[in-house]
């Protein structure tokens, strides 16, 4: 069963919701500018995505090429540059940084302690992040409430950071995402088919099983309490 027949059921108030994004969007082109949308060509990005240009709201697109990523995500990645009348750039990890953390630490330093998969994160997604939002007011993201306890009160927008974050599916379902892909017909990674529903890195992304928690198939080596990335984690005093 693919993803859209097992997760495609609305909540009750989804028309309120949908065009509360939109208004957001539309807030976002007018008040916000310059600004991006973060893609992880996930199932809430490609959902935003695709609202940006059926509006047609001239806002880019950015994603980060990890040199990790799934041949499935690659794959959805050429065929969203290829169909989107939108602006998609992609970023890359410095070459040097990589070369040189790769020869000092191996292929696969995520396994050997949390402090080694975050500095492999912060080289292939945090740096490749700031230059991504450097000069930016503001950016777009797929976070939602419901992913995962530490995003639990995800707000629509939040100036918390000094870069303000708009999050348009903060209170979405993941049976609303999918409905919205399903009804619109929207690209999506067929991953998802495959039991993926958070994708990063190939080597820190696993299928779940019924019961698990959304977010389980990233690190699911490491505490439950780690499971970031750097891309959204707020720093603490």
């Amino acid at each position: 069963m693919g993803a859209i027949a097992l997760h495609a059921r609305p909540s009750k108030d989804f028309e309120a919701k949908l065009a509360q994004t939109k208004e957001l969007l539309q807030r976002a082109a007018r008040e916000f500018t310059p600004l991006k949308q973060a893609s992880s060509l996930g199932a809430e990005d490609v959902v935003i995505t695709h609202l940006i240009a059926s509006l047609g709201l001239d806002i880019p697109v950015f994603v980060l090429d990890t040199g990790m990523l799934h041949k499935q995500t690659l794959e959805l990645l050429e065929r969203t540059k290829a169909d989107s009348r939108l602006r998609i750039e992609v970023l890359h990890p410095q070459h040097e940084a990589v070369v040189h953390f790769v020869k000092r630490e191996g292929k696969e330093p995520m396994y050997k302690s949390v402090e080694l998969r975050k500095a492999c994160c912060h080289i292939r997604k945090v740096e490749p992040l700031e230059r991504a939002l450097a000069g930016q007011k503001a950016w777009i993201t797929g976070l939602r409430r419901e992913q995962s306890q530490a995003r639990a009160d995800v707000p629509l927008v939040d100036d918390s950071e000094g870069r303000t974050k708009l999050n348009p599916l903060a209170d979405w379902t993941w049976g609303d995402v999918w409905y919205y892909i399903e009804q619109e017909k929207v690209d999506y990674n067929p991953l998802h088919d495959e039991f993926y529903p958070s994708i990063g890195c190939a080597p820190c992304t696993r299928a779940i099983s019924l019961g698990e928690d959304f977010r389980s198939g990233r690190w699911w080596w490491e505490d439950e309490t780690a499971k970031e990335c750097g891309l959204h984690v707020k720093e603490t005093a």
